[in-house]
């Protein structure tokens, strides 16, 4: 009996040392992810552990406090892939923190993905009695400098109310730490978070207690309003966050958190490679955070608003996952970037030295390129990327 469990454990080990000869992927990975102790930094150290047992390789995760800390590294090169947010979205636009002439819209690409049980949502106190974003009217919004993930989410919740920020009392905030506290100390009458945030849970066990207006999914007219403002979003009912659970469920809106990407000219190999060792890993990491249950294959988003990369892509026809209909998406994606990226270049030529001019005449031409090739340009004036 003994015997035979050696030889067992032997064939399982030759075929684990197979599955990794199989895969080429460099001894040494980096990857920038969010702050230390956050979702996304422990997911990316939970791969992480898969892929040093499974394949051998060291994975360098490399914390980073903001969206250009982030990025800055994938950019120079530093680092192969970044677990990223939905700021992603904006550097592949050009827009905010990235309408810099160090920066412009960048030709970023989906490796995978994580779509969790959670929703990211506006969240209000239950003591107000407030039930949709409609009723928000008059009442005191955060907005957190320098955070444009945050506010555009929070606009495009308001939106969906038929609001904008004219029609709320505006309050600033230096960080969503601040603006969280401010919610649970009654400084503010909502706050955008995702539902299973740790301060949610503070106010969810203060007196104030915690409501998540929904986000209908028939309403069609919430849906068109909000996509304008934040086309990222798509339709999700969460089961995971403050007061809500599989029995209280939350009808609302997401986008997927981490998103792992990198830069179009990455090898196609490495990225096909990784794709397969996180796909093929999955078990063995869902359970080491919370949201890492969203890396299944099964919860991947194939037409999101940025496009996937080659080496992805051949991995998912391997495995009969990608369609026509995914691919025609893809292209016009990339055509999409390469309008920005054009448009960027003829930026270039134009001699603007002075950052609020060159931020005025990016809007512009950008605005006037998207247009005329047929592309929502999403923000059209200067005061949008505010």
């Amino acid at each position: 009996m003994l015997f035979r469990f050696i030889q067992l454990m032997i064939l399982w080990s030759l075929a684990q040392s197979a599955a990794s000869e199989d895969l080429k992927l460099p001894r040494t990975m980096g990857w920038t992810a969010y702050n230390l102790g956050t979702t996304g930094y422990n997911q990316a150290v939970a791969i992480g552990k898969v892929l040093k047992d499974q394949h051998g390789v060291t994975l360098r995760v490399i914390p980073g406090k903001n969206d250009v800390s982030r990025l800055l590294p994938l950019k120079t090169g530093r680092v192969q892939f970044s677990a990223n947010g939905v700021a992603t979205y904006f550097a592949q636009e050009g827009v905010f923190q990235f309408a810099d002439r160090n920066w412009g819209p960048m030709p970023l690409r989906v490796v995978m993905m994580s779509s969790g049980l959670s929703n990211q949502a506006v969240a209000v106190t239950a003591q107000s009695g407030i039930k949709s974003f409609a009723e928000l009217r008059g009442k005191r919004v955060p907005w957190v400098r320098g955070a444009p993930a945050l506010n555009i989410s929070t606009e495009a919740m308001l939106a969906c109310g038929g609001l904008t920020w004219n029609d709320v009392e505006r309050i600033d905030y230096p960080g969503y730490d601040a603006m969280w506290n401010g919610m649970v100390d009654g400084q503010v009458d909502a706050a955008y978070a995702t539902t299973v945030s740790g301060p949610t849970r503070k106010l969810e066990a203060s007196p104030l207690g915690i409501y998540w207006p929904p986000v209908p999914h028939a309403d069609e007219a919430c849906w068109d309003r909000l996509l304008k403002v934040a086309p990222y979003f798509t339709p999700h009912t969460a089961t995971r966050g403050a007061m809500i659970s599989e029995a209280s469920p939350h009808e609302g809106a997401t986008y997927p958190y981490p998103v792992l990407i990198t830069l179009a000219d990455q090898s196609a190999d490495m990225v096909h490679d990784l794709s397969r060792a996180i796909h093929e890993g999955y078990d063995d990491f869902r359970d080491a955070d919370p949201g890492a249950i969203g890396w299944a294959m099964n919860l991947q988003q194939f037409t999101w608003v940025v496009p996937w990369h080659e080496g992805s892509v051949a991995y998912l026809k391997s495995l009969n996952l990608w369609t026509d209909q995914m691919q025609a998406h893809n292209q016009r994606l990339i055509a999409r970037q390469q309008v920005l990226l054009s448009a960027w270049q003829e930026l270039a030529t134009l001699d603007i030295d002075d950052p609020d001019a060159l931020s005025q005449a990016w809007v512009r031409l950008r605005t006037a390129r998207l247009d005329a090739a047929g592309f929502d340009p999403v923000w059209r004036d200067e005061a949008a990327l505010e």
